[in-house]
C-alpha cells in the first residue's frame, strides 16, 4: 500500500530545484527549515466526507495563512487512508516519522486508531493534533504532552445532545453502538448522563465495525425493548443508514425519538430534510454559523463532492494554524527536535481563528470553544443549499467539555 497518496509543497520552497540536485550543505539546511505535516484519514470510507480530502484542503490553508512562508519556513503536507484500522494507521505513522521525517500528525478519525497514534507520536516525541477522533480517553487516561485534542469529543457530545434528549422527556435508552473505541466511549460518556438524570438504560447492541450496512436487526432489537429514545453511538455512513432505515421502518412515527450522539452537516446533506428534520443534534462549527465561518468557508473554495466544510475540517486548518504560530515563535529547530515542547507553547498562546474564534487549550490537551445544540430545519425553513440548521442552545466554552480534575488524566494529577 503507497502510504502517501499525494504531496504538495507550499511556502518558500515550492519554486525550488529537486533536493537531488541541490548541493549537500544546501539540502540539509533547507531539510532542518521544513516542517512536514503528514495528515491522515479515511479517504474512501464511512468518514471520507467529514474528513478525507477535505481535511487535506484546509491544512493547506492554514499553512497558506499563517504566513509562516514569508519567515524562510517551509510547509511540506502529505495525507494518508488509515482504512479505519489501528493496523494500517500505526504502520503509516511509523514510517512517517520514522523515514520521512514528518513532525506532525493531523486528524485521524476512528477513535481506535487515534489511541495507537497517540501512543507512537508520545515515544517519537512527535505532534499530534487530533481532530476526528471523539474518545474523551485522549484527554483522560490516556492524554499525552504530545497530543492536543481540537474539536469535539464523546463527553461534549453526551453532555449537549444527551442532556438535551433527557430534559426533554427521553427517559429510556437503548443504545446502537459501532463496537469500537469511539462507540464505546460515546455510549459509557451518554449512559453516564442518562442515569445522573434519573433516566434508565434499557439496552444495548454493538454493530459490526467496518462491515456492515444493514441495521433492520438491531433497530428491531431497539424498537422491542420499548425504549423512549434510540442512542445512536455511531458515525458517518453508519449513523446515515440507520437514520435511513429507522425512518423506513416507521419507527420514528411511534414516537420513538433517534437521538443521533454524533451528526454532521455532511451526514444531514445524505439523509436530505425531509428525512433528517428534527434531529437534535450538537456541533462545535458550522459553515453558516456566523460571518467569521462564512468567510473561512468562502476562502477555502470548492470543497470535494460540493460539500460544505465540517467540523472535523474545520479543527484541522485551526489546529495547523496554531502550530505553526507556535513555531513561529520558537523556531523550526526546537519544534522538530521536541513535539513535547511544542505542544507545551501552543497551550501556553490563546487561540483566535473564523472557524471557532476565540479559545484556549488546557494542560490535559482538550482544546476550550464553545458547542452549539441545533435542530435540522424543515425543507419548509431551509432557504436554500445546505441552509440546514437553527441554533437551540449555546454551551460556553468553559461548560462544554469534561472538567479537567474528573478527567484522570497523568499530566494534571497534583
Amino acid at each position: 500500500m503507497s502510504t502517501t497518496s499525494r504531496r504538495t509543497l507550499l511556502g518558500a520552497a515550492a519554486t525550488a530545484p529537486v533536493w537531488g540536485a541541490l548541493p549537500y550543505r544546501s539540502a540539509r539546511a533547507q531539510a532542518a527549515n521544513t516542517i512536514r505535516i503528514g495528515v491522515m484519514n479515511d479517504q474512501s470510507g464511512l468518514y471520507r466526507d467529514l474528513s478525507g480530502p477535505g481535511s487535506t484542503q484546509a491544512v493547506r490553508l492554514a499553512v497558506q495563512e499563517s504566513g509562516i512562508a514569508q519567515r524562510g519556513v517551509t510547509v511540506e503536507v502529505i495525507q494518508a487512508d488509515h482504512q479505519n484500522r489501528p493496523d494500517v494507521g500505526s504502520t503509516v505513522v511509523r514510517q512517517w516519522i520514522d523515514r520521512d521525517n514528518v513532525d506532525v500528525i493531523v486528524d485521524v478519525p476512528t477513535s481506535s486508531v487515534a489511541l495507537a497514534v497517540n501512543t507512537i507520536v508520545r515515544e517519537r516525541n512527535k505532534v499530534f493534533l487530533n481532530s476526528g477522533a471523539a474518545t474523551s480517553d485522549l484527554t483522560g487516561a490516556q492524554c499525552s504532552p504530545n497530543t492536543i485534542h481540537w474539536t469535539y469529543d464523546t463527553w461534549m457530545l453526551a453532555n449537549s445532545t444527551g442532556g438535551a434528549m433527557v430534559a426533554a422527556g427521553g427517559q429510556t435508552w437503548f443504545f446502537i453502538t459501532a463496537d469500537y473505541a469511539f462507540g464505546h466511549a460515546l455510549e459509557r460518556d451518554t449512559s453516564a448522563f442518562v442515569r445522573q438524570a434519573g433516566g434508565r438504560i434499557l439496552g444495548n447492541v454493538r454493530t459490526p465495525f467496518p462491515g456492515t450496512t444493514d441495521f433492520s436487526s438491531f433497530l428491531l432489537q431497539a424498537q422491542a425493548s420499548r425504549a423512549q429514545v434510540i442512542g445512536l453511538a455511531n458515525a458517518g455512513g453508519d449513523t446515515i443508514n440507520s437514520i435511513k432505515q429507522a425512518a423506513e421502518f416507521g419507527i420514528t412515527r411511534r414516537g420513538v425519538r433517534l437521538a443521533g450522539l454524533l451528526v454532521f452537516a455532511t451526514d444531514v446533506h445524505a439523509l436530505g430534510l425531509q428525512t433528517a428534520q428534527g434531529l437534535v443534534l450538537t456541533e462545535t462549527f458550522y459553515w453558516d454559523l456566523n460571518d467569521k465561518t462564512r468567510a473561512f468557508t468562502q476562502r477555502l473554495g470548492a470543497m470535494p463532492n460540493d460539500t460544505r466544510p465540517s467540523m472535523v475540517q474545520a479543527g484541522c486548518y485551526s489546529s495547523v494554524l496554531h502550530y505553526l504560530k507556535a513555531v513561529g515563535e520558537m523556531g523550526v529547530a526546537a519544534a522538530k527536535a521536541n513535539g513535547a515542547e511544542a505542544v507545551a507553547r501552543m497551550k501556553a498562546m490563546p487561540t483566535s481563528d473564523d472557524a471557532f474564534g476565540e479559545g484556549t487549550i488546557r494542560a490535559d490537551g482538550r482544546k476550550l470553544h464553545p458547542a452549539y445544540l441545533f435542530q435540522v430545519k424543515t425543507p419548509e425553513e431551509s432557504r436554500g443549499a445546505w441552509d440546514y440548521y437553527k441554533l437551540l442552545q449555546t454551551v460556553p466554552a468553559d461548560q462544554a467539555f469534561r472538567p479537567m480534575a474528573a478527567g484522570n488524566c497523568a499530566l494534571v494529577r497534583s
